[in-house]
């Protein structure tokens, strides 16, 4: 083969490497491979970025949650406890409950009237003795159960009168009770019903 010859077939076949060069890579794989490339990042990072504001978002809340909600308080001691309540039975007329009434606070407590379902009119009574006969009548002055101390109602005593009794009252029964107090609390309690002759004291209603 003579110079000329080569000089002839080398051109030609540069030309149809870089044809072939041009064919196997097509600018529009080049075009479209960088794009998806960039696409599939910036959406790892856009996910990744919104994923992370709530997750924060959601811990923030729940430790928010967790602090504003208060340990449940315990409940208010009563005033008063009530030991052994009992009521007398009856079908209507008067009865009488009865109990100890002992003051679990740091200060005077003074019961200043009473109520139940069973009876329409209900006062707190005292019995004083007059010449060998006793008496019952309001407490003017209500219950007055000393700091720290207790107050027995009972038979011939201080006790809660039931002035109008409109449902009978049976043996075993448990009959509500409320007690106001003088600064507007109230404690309630239950009483059992009970057989009992005595306690039939004259009544004075004008004292």
């Amino acid at each position: 083969m003579t110079i000329t010859t080569v000089n002839r077939v080398l051109p030609a076949a540069l030309i149809a490497l870089l044809a072939a060069g041009a064919c196997s890579a097509p600018s529009s794989t080049v075009t479209d491979a960088i794009p998806h490339t960039v696409t599939g990042t910036a959406a790892t990072a856009t996910t990744a970025a919104t994923a992370a504001p709530t997750a924060t978002a959601t811990t923030i809340a729940a430790a928010t949650a967790t602090t504003a909600s208060p340990a449940p308080a315990s409940a208010a001691t009563a005033p008063l406890s009530i030991s052994d309540p009992w009521v007398k039975t009856a079908h209507s007329g008067m009865s009488a409950a009865f109990a100890t009434l002992v003051n679990t606070t740091g200060e005077a407590v003074t019961v200043v009237a009473a109520s139940t379902p069973v009876s329409s009119s209900v006062e707190l009574h005292e019995v004083v003795g007059d010449g060998g006969t006793t008496t019952m009548r309001r407490k003017q002055d209500g219950f007055v159960i000393p700091a720290g101390g207790r107050h027995v109602l009972q038979p011939g005593g201080d006790h809660i009168m039931l002035m109008g009794v409109r449902t009978a009252v049976e043996p075993g029964a448990e009959v509500p009770f409320t007690l106001t107090l003088k600064d507007g609390r109230t404690v309630s309690f239950m009483a059992v019903a009970k057989d009992f002759a005595g306690a039939n004291e004259s009544y004075a209603p004008h004292e």
